[in-house]
């Protein structure tokens, strides 16, 4: 019996074992012994979207400064902070329910194959249904965080995305 092409596989095989052995004692790229720093490491989808969380539910920046100043009129000490309308207790317990669900689908957006339509019609109709409310603010904010592509996809406009009007 020829065993002449079982001694080569074993050969092949020996040698490829010895050779993923010698790589995982060889030092990386980054100077470790084969592990790579957390800073370095791409971030997990849970990661992200903790970190989207925070951003969504963070406290209103400071709007830019719009108008120059004017000689002789003090300016503001305090940045301004945006004003919103006092929702009654239904709206607000529906208000809360429907921005639970723009995060949700914030994080299924994240997901390959999956989008961000069902998100952007949520903050539409909190738009619609309760403007210059807290929702209203984080809808525009959620909507304006998109990246371009999803601008152009779901033809989100200036006017959804601009928050200047709770400034006022």
């Amino acid at each position: 019996m020829n065993t002449f092409w079982l001694k080569v596989a074993g050969i092949v095989i020996i040698a490829l074992g010895l050779i993923i052995l010698v790589r995982g004692f060889l030092p990386s790229e980054n100077g470790g012994s084969g592990e790579t720093e957390t800073e370095s490491r791409p971030k997990t989808i849970y990661e992200q979207w903790e970190k989207d969380e925070q951003e969504l539910e963070a406290e209103p920046p400071a709007p830019p400064a719009a108008t120059t100043p004017v000689p002789g009129q003090q300016q503001p000490t305090q940045p301004r902070q945006p004003h919103f309308k006092k929702l009654s207790m239904e709206q607000e317990v529906e208000a809360q329910r429907q921005w639970e669900w723009v995060k949700n689908q914030r994080k299924m957006g994240r997901l390959p194959v999956m989008g961000y339509k069902q998100m952007v019609d949520t903050c539409r109709e909190i738009i619609r249904r309760w403007p210059q409310s807290e929702y209203a603010f984080k809808a525009k904010r959620a909507l304006a965080d998109l990246p371009e592509r999803y601008h152009k996809m779901y033809h989100i406009t200036k006017e959804e995305t601009d928050i200047s009007s709770f400034y006022q």
